[in-house]
């Protein structure tokens, strides 16, 4: 059988403009190539958002190989600042430039190549399922989460999840993710009494009460990191008045901060905490404070044992280094996919992923693909 060529099929997804939330036509590039090689697939489009699951062997199967990942990518930003087309896929001295190169149309087409190889020259005992969201890049809420919706609903199972997110900090196969911190966003409003800036005292003012709480929270160690987890953060990310008078004492002003926190905590231990800090400093100071509190994710952890074994293992032996077990960075769909069955990241390095001139090496993916063939090789052995 002619096996699948990853970097061409790469070129062909970069090729699909499919800016979050745009299909572009990538997925109608996977769902015929797929479907040809004898998987069957489904389109699971919800909200605006288009998804396609696709299963090759018997649904229910005990031994069902799953992969998540993700066609959607960031805008361009200044195209004017590109040196290469953006949805262009040209290679320049052995390198493939476009916006979706690193992250993550690269490693979407690496598995896809490495299962319809497997599945069209040894047909493993068992099931390999693949899910792919046009929603990972923007708020995620009819991405992974419709697709494993769909699932639920209709008894399809995953026994185990590799992500193809790019995972690797600089060098091939030096790091995978056996886990992510969990990430809460805090919009703050603070209400006073506007006045004059001569006569404070017949006004209340906001901002002292902004500053107090965000020194607070700025201020305070959350933690100093557990067993699979550095310590959790916090960051003040904006403080507004949009004041421009010198002589006015404002009534509203607004900050924000970021919060990543490890498995000591939850997102609701931590918005328990921001409402006890905001209601000591609206207490001092007389100025009412409000706050709309996002929880993105969780923090999870899949324990590292068999799965991550598996593709340690892979990576080892096409790359001859042994990756690192790490749950740093931000979030990822894994955060969605833990609920479903264990879970894992790895691919490519990242370097460039979200940049202008976003760029992957060619051999860099050919040598992803080769490392997702020997996992599935090994897991249905």
């Amino acid at each position: 059988m002619t096996k699948i060529d990853a970097a061409a099929l790469t070129a062909d997804l970069i090729r699909c403009p499919s800016v979050t939330p745009e299909e572009g036509g990538a997925l109608q590039v996977l769902e015929k190539l797929l479907s040809e090689a004898g998987f069957h697939c489904t389109r699971v489009d919800r909200g605006g958002i288009c998804n396609l699951f696709a299963r090759w062997g018997d649904k229910g199967h005990a031994k069902s190989f799953g992969f998540n990942g993700h066609t959607d990518v960031v805008p361009v930003g200044d195209a004017g600042a590109w040196t290469m087309p953006p949805f262009g896929a040209e290679v320049k001295d052995g390198v493939m430039f476009g916006r979706g190169a690193t992250d993550m149309k690269s490693g979407v087409a690496a598995f896809v190549a490495a299962a319809i190889d497997l599945v069209q020259d040894t047909p493993p005992d068992g099931a390999i399922v693949i899910a792919i969201t046009g929603d990972e890049e923007a708020d995620a809420i009819d991405g992974t989460v419709a697709l494993l919706d769909y699932m639920n609903n209709n008894n399809e199972q995953m026994s185990v999840c590799l992500v193809g997110e790019p995972t690797c900090p600089n060098t091939m196969g030096e790091m995978m993710k056996i886990g992510r911190r969990g990430s809460l966003t805090s919009w703050f409003t603070f209400k006073g009494v506007q006045g004059h800036s001569a006569y404070p005292h017949r006004a209340n003012n906001p901002l002292p009460a902004m500053a107090r709480l965000m020194d607070r929270l700025a201020s305070h160690s959350l933690d100093d990191g557990t067993e699979h987890f550095d310590a959790s953060t916090l960051a003040v990310v904006t403080m507004d008045t949009g004041n421009p008078a010198t002589n006015v004492i404002p009534a509203e002003c607004r900050a924000t901060v970021n919060i990543r926190f490890n498995d000591a905590h939850s997102g609701q231990s931590i918005t328990d905490w921001l409402n006890a800090q905001m209601a000591a400093v609206a207490a001092d100071t007389g100025v009412e404070i409000d706050a709309k509190i996002k929880v993105s994710g969780e923090s999870f952890i899949t324990p590292p044992g068999a799965l991550s074994d598996l593709v340690a293992k892979a990576v080892h032996a096409e790359t001859g280094v042994t990756p690192e077990l790490s749950t740093s960075g931000g979030t990822s769909d894994a955060r969605f996919m833990q609920h479903h069955c264990p879970v894992v990241e790895f691919g490519l390095v990242g370097k460039t992923m979200h940049q202008v001139d976003e760029c992957v090496p060619v051999a860099q993916i050919h040598q992803l693909k080769s490392i997702y063939a020997r996992i599935l090789q090994e897991y249905f052995a």
